[in-house]
């Protein structure tokens, strides 16, 4: 049989390799903290992205605001159709620019 300071030096061990285990988890586990600053950054990416969405949404809802026939704007219809069917006028220069490329379609 083991004297009772081994038995209480053993519990010890036992016990700070529990809290050990624990603290672990708690900092580095899969719902620790390190793993909440990630989703964190991700919601915050994800806020700015919304917000940057929502003022394009705004742009675009009061160009098509403009182009209702209750509220027809004639400088935005002149705009719009004139970059729609390719036209200018005499006194304009044409810059011509080569086309934007797709970024998200795959090489």
């Amino acid at each position: 049989m083991l004297p009772k300071r081994t038995w209480q030096m053993i519990a010890s061990v036992i016990g700070a390799c529990i809290v050990g285990y624990f603290l672990y988890h708690t900092v580095e586990g899969e719902r620790g903290w390190v793993a909440q600053m990630h989703l964190q950054n991700e919601v915050d990416a994800a806020k700015e992205t919304l917000a940057k969405l929502k003022q394009e949404h705004d742009a675009l809802d009061h160009r098509v605001h403009l182009m209702r026939p209750e509220s027809l704007d004639p400088d935005l219809l002149d705009e719009e159709s004139r970059k729609t069917l390719n036209y200018s006028k005499p006194n304009e220069i044409v810059i011509l620019s080569p086309p934007e490329k797709n970024v998200s379609a795959p090489k």
